[in-house]
């Protein structure tokens, strides 16, 4: 299959695909919100439940797991069987799954029910990106449609924290779960009035041995990041050999495939390939800043969860905005320039996150995070917006797929990767504290949590003189975290600048038809 397409002139959507179009945002606020409510459940769960710290790990780290390893599979599953049919199945079985979380009697219950909700959330995000491309075959409307999809994906990232915190003042750690539930019965009701059904007319045989090898890909290279993450090389590298080992294998079998599970031959157009690796990026430092912009909101400021979550809705307002603006731009100003300038704009943004050692930190984060907000809503809607365009519109589910599971592996390295530089930064700059026995200093230099809990313990004047310097040690590391990123960002601005450039006229067919955007 080649990628590029003929010039079409196509109808323009009327109004049942726009109400539509705000169905489909339900399933994607579901994910999003998933993805951060747990995080401030965890006190109250491991309170009631008493996880050991292997269980609280997995606690954390199966949905995303078991959602990265099936989301390619789940996408070309959609083509063949129809990706309403599996967006339902997938809304039922994630309203399921959130509801045995929410009453799980035991730690490995609760472990089993996120599982659960990653299987469920695999079928949820290419279903709902490749429905909208069917759905919207005008590329002007498509884009729109994809700042929308991509804004929802945004509110939901911010009002996990904001919402997660007024239900855990009022509610048990359970209710969590069951705020996806009313998403779900409104999803079921309205995508079959809605959503019309698509599918790949000629989607072949279902390769099972394909979806099995991209199962053994993603899953060790994930488990190798979030090794990594945890300080344990040894551990990852042979996990990260051996899923670099089945991604060849796979990448070989999808070229003697008649029909293969993803057109490995996609990744030759160079601005499909710019576009991914542009998304992982910005996936990248944005999942990183949600990773330390709370820990410094709530541990070193001393904001209670909501009152951290409330100072960073201006930052969400901002992305929700930037994806709309950015496709109402785009046409005049071209894509190439806003997604060079919107990595320069999150540059600017983790920049700023060096000059913390001034003081007025919390307004300082909330400044610099409405900085990273602004660039990566209008870098997500446009590189979103290119992967499917590269692709006719019976592949988009395989194409969605791609472009969620590089979404998925940028997140993973962003918390693997930068929260370890901020972990490395930190632990080197807690010099030791006079009076602070050494045992307690290694267990403060392990996180920012660590210290403080000790702090509290010792009590006294070397008490407070732990507390004082495991904040300014931890405000060292974000600044040198804040460094990191911004130069990543600079060397991706730069790489996007030079390979989203309109095409030559020697290059393929491929190339100068999806360079028509730029």
């Amino acid at each position: 299959m080649t990628p590029s397409m003929p010039h079409e002139v196509h109808a323009k959507a009327g109004l049942r695909e726009w109400i539509g179009l705000g169905v489909l945002t339900l399933p994607v606020l579901l994910i999003a919100i998933d993805l951060n409510v747990l995080g401030f459940a965890i006190p109250a769960l491991s309170e009631d439940l008493a996880p050991s710290s292997t269980q609280l790990l997995w606690l954390v780290d199966i949905y995303s797991f078991v959602l990265a390893g099936l989301l390619v599979t789940m996408g070309t599953v959609g083509d063949r069987i129809g990706r309403r049919k599996l967006l339902m199945l997938g809304c039922a079985g994630f309203g399921a799954a959130s509801a045995i979380a929410a009453y799980a009697p035991s730690a490995g219950g609760l472990i089993a029910a996120r599982a659960l909700l990653g299987v469920a959330g695999a079928t949820l995000m290419p279903s709902t990106l490749s429905l909208l491309r069917n759905m919207f075959r005008d590329e002007r409307q498509r884009l729109t449609a994809v700042a929308a999809w991509g804004s929802a994906f945004s509110a939901g990232t911010a009002l996990g924290p904001v919402v997660g915190g007024v239900l855990l003042e009022h509610f048990w750690w359970g209710s969590v779960f069951l705020l996806n539930l009313p998403l779900v019965v409104i999803a079921l009701f309205a995508l079959p009035l809605l959503v019309p059904e698509t599918r790949d007319p000629s989607p072949g045989r279902f390769d099972l041995p394909s979806a099995a090898l991209s199962l053994l890909t993603v899953l060790p290279v994930v488990y190798a990041i979030k090794s990594f993450a945890h300080g344990e090389p040894l551990t990852a590298l042979p996990f990260l050999a051996a899923g670099l080992g089945f991604g060849v294998v796979f990448v070989r079998r999808q070229r003697r495939l008649t029909h293969p599970m993803i057109d490995v031959t996609l990744f030759a157009v160079r601005r499909f390939s710019a576009a991914l690796v542009t998304e992982v990026v910005i996936i990248f430092v944005l999942a990183g800043s949600m990773f330390f912009v709370p820990q410094f909101l709530q541990l070193s400021e001393g904001l209670s969860p909501l009152e951290g979550g409330l100072l960073l809705l201006p930052g969400a307002a901002l992305s929700i905005a930037a994806g709309f603006l950015a496709a109402a731009a785009a046409q005049r100003a071209g894509v190439r320039r806003l997604i060079t300038g919107g990595l320069a704009v999150t540059a600017l943004g983790y920049a700023a996150m060096t000059a913390l050692s001034l003081g007025n930190g919390a307004a300082l984060v909330a400044v610099a995070f409405c900085f990273i907000s602004l660039g990566a809503g209008t870098v997500l809607t446009l590189t979103n917006s290119i992967v499917l365009d590269t692709v006719p519109p019976e592949r988009a589910g395989a194409a969605s797929a791609l472009s969620e599971t590089g979404i998925e592996l940028g997140g993973a390295m962003g918390v693997a990767v930068l929260g370890s530089v901020l972990s490395s930064a930190y632990r080197l700059g807690l010099d030791p504290v006079e009076g602070v026995p050494h045992r307690v200093m290694d267990a403060a230099g392990e996180t920012l949590g660590n210290a403080l809990h000790a702090a509290g313990e010792l009590g006294g004047e070397a008490g407070r003189a732990l507390a004082a310097a495991a904040r300014e040690a931890f405000t060292g590391g974000i600044q040198i975290t804040g460094l990191a990123g911004a130069v990543v960002l600079v060397l991706a601005a730069v790489q996007a600048w030079v390979l989203l450039r309109p095409a030559a006229p020697a290059e393929p067919e491929a190339e100068a038809e999806t360079s028509r955007a730029g």
